[in-house]
């Protein structure tokens, strides 16, 4: 299809609209039709070389679950030793995680020695696999906010450690630990606007050279 309707185009822009970072999910499972249907995406992504580096990890185990629960916790009173006075209540007041009630964690890193592309694209810059891994979860992002599911972004952890628990190859790189699952609201503004944290610039930063 070469050509798209202006229905389709605001369609669009409304999705990018209501995409949010989600951190307060009902409990209620994701059927795997569903979960599937979002995960197959990635293999609609853009990947530089098509290298397609991505590696995908669904943690459901109890064990795994804690530990990353228990990860985030520990980086996030970290985090909050990095603020003082009014900054740091207000820090300490954010929920910055979802982990304990959203029915899927995926754990999606970047396969830094794949053999696929053939290395077409990294050799003056190999952070374009990781670039390729971030261009697919916003793919998969939008799929599941079309779904009416919502996704949120766990950045507050020590990717190491996560690696280690979840005793995955050496050569993975951590590029999003992510919770899916049913929004307990759906809202046009981030959290972080509505909290006080920061707002949204009204324009990108452009200049020319």
């Amino acid at each position: 299809m070469d050509q798209f309707s202006d229905e389709f185009r605001a369609g669009l822009t409304d999705l990018m609209r209501w995409r949010r970072d989600v951190r307060r999910f009902r409990r209620d499972p994701v059927d795997a039709a569903l979960l599937d249907q979002c995960l197959s995406t990635f293999r609609l992504a853009p990947s530089v070389g098509l290298s397609e580096p991505w590696r995908i990890c669904r943690v459901t185990s109890d064990a795994a679950r804690t530990s990353a629960i228990e990860n985030f916790k520990t980086a996030n009173a970290q985090a909050l030793q990095g603020y003082d006075a009014e900054k740091a209540q207000l820090y300490a007041s954010l929920k910055l995680s979802g982990m304990e009630d959203a029915p899927e964690h995926l754990a999606i890193f970047c396969d830094n020695a794949t053999p696929k592309g053939a290395g077409l694209g990294v050799a003056s810059m190999p952070e374009m696999r990781r670039y390729s891994v971030v261009g697919a979860i916003t793919c998969m992002w939008l799929t599941a906010r079309s779904l009416g599911l919502g996704v949120g972004w766990v950045s507050i952890l020590d990717p190491a450690r996560l690696s280690r628990d979840l005793d995955v190859p050496a050569d993975w790189t951590l590029v999003a630990y992510l919770c899916l699952g049913w929004p307990v609201e759906n809202t046009l503004t981030p959290e972080l606007e509505t909290n006080g944290w920061e707002a949204r610039a009204p324009a990108p930063h452009i200049e020319t050279r």
